[in-house]
C-alpha cells in the first residue's frame, strides 16, 4: 500500500511540475536538444510503420508526437496526459483534426485490452514512477502485432566522450534552461530523472519480460537519446 501511495504521490507531484512548464515548454525543448528533438520524434514515429493506425501518445504533453502520427498517416491518436494544462496547450497548437487529447494515468490507462495498434511516448518513461507497471499496462491496451515505441534521453555510453555528454546535460544545458524558463526546481530535476533509471539494455530486458518481441533500440544524439521499439505477439 506504502508503494502504491508513493506512486500516486509522485505522479500527482509530476504532473503539477509539468503543468508549471507550459509556457515555456515547447522553447526549452528545442534549446536543451538544439533543435533535434522534432528530427527525433519523425524517427520514433516512422518505426512504428502508424499508416493507418490507431495510436495512444503516451504522455503527449503539447502534441508534437501526437501531430507527427497524424501526419505519417495514423488515422486516430489519443494524446493521453496527466497535465490537463498542457492538453490546452496541444489543443491549441494542433486542434482535434484526428486526435483526441485526454487526461489520465499511464498506470492505469482507461481502455479495454487490445484498443492500439501503436503506443509511443516521447521523453516520458524517466518520469513514470512504476516503469513496469506502466510497460504492463501498454502491452494490455496493444493488439497483437502491435507496436511499442519509447523515445527517451539515457545513460550516455561509459566512455570518455560519454561522460562530458553527461556533464554537459547536468551542469549546462539543464542549468541555462531552468535561468530562462524561471522554473530551476524542474529543470534540476530532469538530469535527476536518469538516476535509478534503466539503462537501455536494461529497459530492453523490461520490455522483454512483459512478453513483448522484436525488441531493439537504437541511439541517437551521440548515445544520450535512445528509441526503443516492441513489437506484441
Amino acid at each position: 500500500m506504502a508503494d502504491l501511495l508513493t506512486a500516486r504521490e509522485r505522479t500527482r507531484t509530476i504532473g503539477e511540475m509539468f503543468s508549471r512548464l507550459v509556457p515555456h515548454y515547447d522553447r526549452m525543448n528545442r534549446l536543451m536538444t538544439a533543435g533535434r528533438d522534432g528530427r527525433w520524434r519523425t524517427r520514433a514515429v516512422e518505426s512504428s510503420q502508424p499508416q493507418d493506425a490507431v495510436v495512444l501518445d503516451l504522455g503527449a504533453g503539447t502534441g508534437d508526437l501526437s501531430a507527427e502520427f497524424r501526419r505519417q498517416g495514423a488515422v486516430r491518436v489519443i494524446g493521453l496526459d496527466l497535465s490537463a494544462a498542457m492538453l490546452v496547450r496541444a489543443e491549441e497548437k494542433f486542434g482535434q483534426d484526428g486526435v483526441d487529447w485526454l487526461q489520465g494515468d499511464a498506470l492505469h490507462l482507461p481502455f479495454p485490452e487490445e484498443s492500439f495498434d501503436v503506443v509511443g511516448s516521447a521523453f516520458v518513461m524517466r518520469n513514470l514512477p512504476d516503469l513496469a507497471g506502466s510497460f504492463t499496462e501498454m502491452a494490455r491496451v496493444l493488439k497483437p502485432g502491435g507496436r511499442l515505441i519509447g523515445l527517451d534521453i539515457t545513460h550516455p555510453p561509459d566512455t570518455p566522450w560519454g561522460k562530458m555528454l553527461r556533464l554537459g546535460f547536468e551542469q549546462g544545458v539543464t542549468r541555462v534552461a531552468g535561468l530562462l524558463s524561471g522554473d530551476r526546481s524542474a529543470y534540476r530535476y530532469l538530469p535527476n530523472s536518469l538516476s535509478g533509471y534503466p539503462t537501455a539494455d536494461e529497459l530492453s530486458e523490461m520490455l522483454e519480460s512483459i512478453g513483448l518481441e522484436e525488441v531493439t533500440y537504437r541511439r541517437l544524439s551521440m548515445g544520450a537519446v535512445a528509441l526503443h521499439a516492441a513489437r506484441k505477439r
